[in-house]
């Protein structure tokens, strides 16, 4: 039914549409782009049948009781069913998808396992769904220059998988991942526990084969780690889908270490745990990993793996893991050691052996489901703040959860200060959504004042995107929607994520003109 997809080795040239002026530069909570609305209605009946053309028979989902699985992702808090979901297989059954999408205008959302928490992968605007979770073939694996080359559907954890018997691992680990997806990661520019010393995925991307929104098959990067060109390729990661889909993915591979050893310290406070975090870095100490669980986790794993893992009277734990030669990692625990209990630590605990570092590993990556276990209902929120801010920044947290009458689980990336407080609540309360809402946008809020970020590594989605003006300038704003003009003139690729919209963030506008910029608040 389709021609042969064509392909390009750059970025397609302008869009059709002249470029704004500096004058006329364009609004931030306007779109560059043809809005929903303005479009005429989409025959779904006969995009179904086009998608049935190019897919399997059992690569498109129509059935209403199937369509429910895509409502939402990891953020429940809101749902949106799809009109339609295609599951390709190949890069080419993408760009064909792609192509059908900008021919007969029709808004598309990429969506990998669907374990995503800004409401990124969700066809709040009726939206061909494009799951990637069928591409899941390894391509290439290149151990000579710790390379490989993966379908986006492939999961985080085969990544490593597939290359530990011979040294080798993938560093991103988010907590998600024995069931996130790669091509996931990517859009969001995931980080986890390792990516204090390691970084996120962007620092592990040396190339994608991406389908842009009219179809083109495209590269982005060159599989080296440096090259002189415009990083396009740096572009696309974390832009959560508003620029096309990644189909083939080289990733960076590294070396597994010669040493490994993690210890678990714990805490009367939540401050003094942070303390510890602010003096282990002080002394020049870069773990691999540095993680904090308050009580409410603590209690909620334990319970969760049936055994008293982590102490249940602390107030929090710090989980440090550190890596490298066997004598750097020798010193690097002893003075570890000394600044934990020099902020305050009651007992210090460690582990060498890989089964016992496990062990104390386990109770950190399920956490979120061990509260879930426990609090059917919650909201993750995700904020970055300056590690120096931390013992203050938490002390708030918790005066807020106190205000709100909200209880907030704190399970966080302390090395990086990428805080991910959840609030628990009864969905059935009443008014009880927009006070969790309102809560989450405060600890946001303290996070900027504090010189951080509403975002480390689950992106800006539907969510947050309300927020983006109080960290960015409309010039700024207005500047990252001419790129993505660039990409995509028509607006198809997940419509109305990432920037405030009129129709669903009109507040902007008016909030802007009540209030300072947020830079300049202080709070503590």
């Amino acid at each position: 039914m389709q021609g042969a997809a064509s392909r390009s080795s750059v970025v397609p040239g302008p869009s059709r549409a002249p470029s704004p002026s500096p004058a006329t530069a364009i609004s931030p909570i306007d779109s560059p782009s043809p809005s929903p609305a303005s479009r005429p209605p989409i025959d779904w009946a006969a995009i179904e049948r086009r998608c049935r053309a190019i897919l399997p028979a059992r690569g498109v989902v129509a059935a209403r009781q199937e369509l429910l699985t895509y409502d939402c992702d990891g953020l429940t808090l809101h749902r949106w069913e799809p009109p339609l979901v295609v599951l390709p297989e190949t890069t080419e059954q993408v760009a064909a998808l792609l192509r059908l999408c900008h021919r007969e205008g029709v808004p598309f959302v990429a969506r990998g396992s669907g374990t995503g928490l800004s409401g990124g992968a969700v066809a709040e605007t009726p939206s061909l769904v494009i799951a990637t979770t069928r591409m899941r073939k390894v391509l290439a694996v290149d151990l000579p220059n710790r390379r490989i080359t993966v379908q986006p559907g492939v999961i985080n954890s085969w990544v490593t998988r597939a290359v530990a018997g011979d040294g080798y691992y993938y560093a991103p680990d988010p907590s998600s991942q024995v069931v996130c997806s790669i091509g996931g990661n990517v859009a969001e520019n995931s980080g986890g526990v390792h990516c204090l010393k390691y970084g996120v995925t962007s620092n592990h991307v040396l190339e994608m084969e991406v389908v842009l929104p009219d179809g083109t098959i495209t590269t982005l990067g060159s599989g080296l780690a440096e090259t002189p060109e415009l990083d396009l390729r740096g572009v696309f990661i974390g832009s959560e889908g508003t620029l096309g889909i990644a189909t083939a993915i080289t990733l960076r591979l590294l070396r597994a270490p010669a040493s490994v050893a993690v210890l678990l310290a714990d805490f009367t406070s939540m401050e003094a745990a942070a303390e510890a975090v602010r003096g282990i870095t002080a002394a020049g100490i870069l773990p691999a990993g540095m993680e904090m669980m308050d009580r409410l986790c603590i209690e909620a794993v334990n319970d969760y793996l049936g055994a008293q893992e982590y102490p249940h009277d602390a107030a929090a734990v710090l989980l440090v893991e550190l890596d490298g030669h066997q004598e750097e990692v020798a010193v690097a625990l002893e003075l570890a050691t000394e600044r934990c209990r020099q902020a305050g630590a009651r007992t210090v605990r460690l582990a060498t052996e890989a089964d016992d570092r496990a062990r104390l590993w386990q109770g950190r990556k399920s956490a979120i489901s061990a509260l879930g276990r426990r609090f059917p209902s919650y909201y993750l929120q995700d904020g970055v703040v300056p590690r120096t801010a931390l013992p203050e920044v938490m002390r708030a947290i918790g005066e807020l959860s106190e205000r709100y009458d909200l209880p907030v689980a704190n399970v966080f990336h302390a090395g990086d200060g990428n805080l991910h407080p959840l609030i628990l609540y009864r969905a059935g309360d009443p008014g009880v959504e927009q006070r969790v809402q309102e809560l989450g946008a405060e600890i946001l809020r303290l996070c900027i004042a504090a010189g951080g970020s509403i975002s480390g590594e689950h992106g800006v989605g539907n969510d947050k995107r309300c927020y983006m003006d109080w960290m960015f300038s409309p010039d700024d704003l207005a500047t990252m929607q001419l790129v993505r003009q660039a990409f995509d003139p028509e607006g198809l690729a997940n419509p109305g994520k990432l920037f405030p919209t009129p129709k669903t963030c009109g507040e902007s506008a008016q909030r802007r003109r009540e209030e300072p910029a947020l830079a300049a608040v202080e709070v503590f």
